[in-house]
């Protein structure tokens, strides 16, 4: 048995299959891997790791069997899945997995190739524990894929308390230890327990709060949204053989050196080294966004930008758009038992509605460039879209402030 003493969960107690794992070139690797991407360009303590996090999955996992009273060689391949759940991500967490996705057609929780082949395939069949079936967890399937991958999986319980304690944003301050008391499967379907809408709408409230603080927070768009451009430029770079393939197995340095050495992308990472980022020019609500700029796949998004440089009469590499997805709320379909029925939270909680129009209220589309190109970026921008608001400008961003568009319209 390994004793690790963890910031968040204090001292974790590592054992059987997992210890052997926890060597793994793979799961060494996600020491080099930021939990939160760029977020440490906001909030500078935010360096915790996806190894960290992978050991606090493990734990919480842990306990959630034991209240289960799951053991045996079911307990191992839990305990497996949670502890190599996040072996799939590229550099940067999920910064780049729009990117890397759309060349291989694999997400981060597709882990058969990665569990089957090397060092944590040789451990898992050491055990007598078929990778395959660890994989199928760590994609969500079956009845305990839920602990590992769902609305109310360990992975979610760890990681809004770790990201809330390493920012020092207090809102993602969840009861795991209640959630986990109150966890029940009713026919093979993973719910809380009667009386326990509230410990479910505690996930919900502390992830609503923790998105545009932190996760969504307009600096850590920006820079993600940079770090993608200059990652596809690397891609697309004939001064380069790193393919989309290689660059899901690379780790934040390994990144970070390649696009210092890549003529293309060398002025993204000199802004990178020294936060010196782009501006929001645009950061428009989404009643003011057509849809099909909504809706807009990857491609018509370069053809906007292509567009708007063109209009703005800058360099195309000068203007990025960033239009995120529709807001959802996956937490939303958590499922609790009231007066014995088994029912969404959605249905049984007026919470539902009221996060999901914040959510509506908070969601923005933003275009971003260098400082002394905004206003007529976001001149340019305004036409190309169509954006449906009078001077729809940012010249200045205000520290703190989510700014709508119409207030800088003088």
């Amino acid at each position: 048995m390994k004793i690790i003493k963890d910031s968040v969960h204090d001292h974790i107690s590592v054992d059987g299959v997992a210890r052997d794992l926890v060597d793994t070139p793979a799961v060494q690797r996600l020491r080099r891997i930021a939990q939160l991407g760029t977020v440490s360009l906001v909030y500078p303590s935010a360096n915790h790791t996806r190894f960290e996090h992978s050991l606090g999955v493990y734990h919480i996992a842990c306990e959630a069997l034991d209240h289960l009273g799951v053991e045996g060689k079911q307990a191992d391949r839990v305990q497996a899945a949670a502890m190599l759940h996040d072996v799939g991500h590229g550099p940067f967490s999920h910064n780049l997995e729009s990117l890397t996705y759309r060349r291989t057609g694999r997400y981060h929780d597709d882990v058969h190739d990665l569990l089957t082949n090397g060092e944590v395939g040789d451990v898992l069949r050491d055990h007598d524990i078929d990778p395959d079936a660890v994989a199928d967890l760590v994609a969500g399937d079956g009845r305990f894929g839920q602990l590992v991958s769902g609305e109310l999986d360990v992975d979610r319980m760890d990681y809004l308390v770790r990201d809330a304690h390493h920012t020092g944003v207090p809102y993602g301050t969840i009861d795991h230890g209640r959630l986990i008391r109150e966890l029940v499967f009713v026919d093979d379907e993973l719910v809380l327990d009667e009386g326990n809408v509230q410990a479910a709408e505690s996930l919900l409230v502390a992830r609503a709060l923790m998105n545009p603080t932190v996760y969504s927070h307009s600096v850590a768009r920006i820079s993600k949204a940079m770090l993608r451009r200059a990652s596809e430029r690397l891609l697309e770079s004939p001064d380069t053989d790193v393919d989309a393939a290689t660059l899901q197995r690379m780790d934040d340095y390994d990144l970070l050196v390649a696009l210092r050495s890549c003529e293309s992308t060398q002025a993204f990472s000199r802004r990178y080294d020294q936060r010196d980022l782009f501006k929001r020019a645009v950061w428009a609500e989404i009643d003011d966004v057509p849809g099909g700029v909504i809706e807009a796949e990857h491609e018509a998004i370069r053809e906007f930008e292509q567009d708007i440089a063109a209009r703005a009469d800058v360099d195309p590499s000068s203007v990025i758009l960033d239009v995120p997805s529709r807001p959802s709320m996956t937490e939303s379909s958590s499922r609790v038992m009231v007066n014995g029925d088994i029912r969404r939270l959605e249905q049984q909680s007026p919470l539902v509605e009221a996060l999901r129009a914040a959510q509506y209220s908070q969601w923005r589309l933003g275009v971003y460039s260098p400082p002394e190109l905004q206003e007529q970026v976001g001149h340019a921008a305004v036409d190309v879209l169509g954006l449906d608001i009078d001077g729809a400008l940012v010249s200045e961003v205000r520290d703190g402030l989510d700014t709508t568009l119409d207030q800088f319209t003088e």
